[in-house]
């Protein structure tokens, strides 16, 4: 069963490389470019190798255990990682494993990290392929393969589908996971194609609007060019991918809710109402630092020198960067340097980078449903220390949450900072300054991207740390619990 699963997910996403062969063979021929091939051999190795595996594990009827879900899902994403890599080596955009590796990782967890230093010399099909991962990535190539593959156990389904997706609980929006994967899926290609339109009416060109529609939705932030989406200093392709960037934030099933009607379970959802309070208020207190440090001597004059200009340059600026950051986009604007602007920005943004977007959407971070739970559990807690007697529930969209779900909140909350700090010192051994280490943990654990200065790329960094937040991103994109459970004496694999 293990390898039918595989095989199926390697089959699609084989699929989706061999389409950007074809576009690296239209750039073949009319340019000259040298990626055909480089992205054509690793894609029919991908479709044989699931195809293989789909015909040896399609007559198998032993049953999954829970456990062995986690199993699937790592092995799916690290074997795709291994495959996904092979265009960047055979091509010449890396000419080692660790960069090859960290670029393909930082794809499919949509992270957004680089080491490409010369992103504007890379062939487009090259390009077109890191853009595909992250689109892959985004909603989740399990999910993907549910679309089109039933899974004869319900449970199974539903079991896989939570190791992969994002968030506290499963939305059901059929009768079936399957039926959810296909909604999900259709939402998704919608954007995508929204977006793509909302791109190709600016100044984008319709190779650009295609690679930056599919990492907007994926809320990835890989860009065709190095100074990602200030490149076309354009104040209209801001504001628009800021709109896609903060939709897609948002949870995918809401956008169900309003298309068959159910606006009650629409305006109920107080995630919704958290996610756009918190962004509201980080982009007043950037515009007010903006503002307000102006008139200190607290910053060089290079530093003051960086700021936006002016009430709108600010406003946008503000806007983008939240958003950006708090979606675990990453993307870069004309005005977006957060460590020229000075450290007290640093502090902010990393508190973002730990918030995220809304449980199943297609962003990072520990998620504002659990920030949420956290803080109504705190308020809970100083509540009984005055009146012992009482019951207290904590409730999120007028529905009490059990101490269940809040103790695995908690649980998650506390992981996630000790991954993050075990992973801080690691990288600290290893010659790396403090606060480089601490906000590329933070990084790659949110899926975020930039590091402590997000104009730099990670290609300086040693290999071994290279290796250590490759860890991290998939740890963080799992959602923690999916692979570490691998790790525990309790865990058995099975044959």
């Amino acid at each position: 069963m293990k390898k039918k699963i595989i095989g199926q997910n390697l089959v699609i996403v084989s699929i989706l490389m061999l389409a950007s062969a074809f576009v690296a063979l239209y750039y073949n021929v009319n340019y000259g470019e040298k990626d055909f091939i480089p992205l054509l051999v690793p894609a029919l190795a991908t479709f044989a190798i699931g195809f293989i595996l789909f015909l040896l594990g399609r007559k198998t009827t032993k049953k999954l255990r829970k456990e062995d879900n986690f199993f699937i899902v790592t092995l799916t994403w690290l074997i795709l990682t291994v495959l996904g890599m092979v265009p960047y080596l055979m091509s010449g955009a890396f000419d080692n494993v660790s960069d090859a590796f960290f670029e393909t990782m930082s794809g499919f967890t949509t992270t957004g990290a680089t080491v490409m230093n010369d992103i504007d010399s890379q062939p487009h099909g090259i390009l077109l392929w890191r853009s595909i991962t992250q689109w892959l990535g985004g909603l989740g190539v399990i999910v993907l393969t549910m679309a089109f593959f039933s899974q004869k156990n319900k449970a199974h389904e539903t079991q896989l589908f939570s190791a992969e997706s994002p968030g506290i609980e499963v939305d059901k929006l059929g009768s079936r996971i399957r039926n959810t994967a296909q909604k999900l899926w259709v939402i998704y290609i919608v954007l995508t194609v929204l977006c793509f339109v909302a791109y190709y009416l600016g100044p984008m060109n319709l190779f650009d609007a295609v690679c930056h529609s599919m990492t907007t939705v994926a809320t990835g932030g890989f860009s065709t060019h190095q100074a990602s989406i200030g490149y076309w200093a354009s104040p209209y392709i801001e504001y628009m991918c800021t709109l896609f960037m903060a939709m897609c934030g948002l949870t995918l099933a809401l956008y169900y809710f309003l298309i068959v009607g159910r606006f009650k379970a629409f305006r109920q959802n107080e995630e919704m109402r958290w996610y756009f309070s918190i962004m509201f208020f980080a982009v007043a207190l950037f515009m007010l630092m903006f503002y307000s440090l102006e008139y200190t001597t607290v910053l060089t004059a290079d530093q003051l020198s960086s700021f936006p200009m002016g009430f709108e340059e600010t406003f946008r600026a503000s806007l983008f960067n939240v958003v950006s950051i708090m979606t675990s986009s990453g993307y870069q604007a004309s005005c977006f340097d957060y460590a020229s602007w000075g450290q007290a920005f640093i502090i902010p943004t990393v508190l973002l980078m730990a918030v995220g977007g809304c449980s199943g959407s297609t962003s990072g971070g520990i998620k504002v449903s659990r920030i949420a739970i956290a803080v109504k559990n705190l308020r809970a807690d100083l509540k009984r220390q005055l009146h012992p007697q009482a019951v207290i529930p904590v409730k999120m969209s007028k529905r009490s949450i059990d101490d269940r779900t809040v103790m695995r909140v908690m649980a998650f909350i506390m992981m996630y900072i000790i991954t993050v700090l075990v992973a801080t010192l690691l990288l600290t051994c290893l010659g790396m300054d403090f606060t480089s280490s601490f906000v590329s943990c933070f990084s790659a654990m949110s899926n975020i991207g930039p590091g402590a200065d997000p104009a730099i790329t990670f290609a300086a960094i040693p290999d071994v740390a290279k290796w250590i937040l490759s860890g991290m991103m998939l740890v963080g994109r799992l959602e923690i619990f999916t692979v570490l459970l691998l790790f525990t004496k309790e865990y058995k694999v099975t044959k």
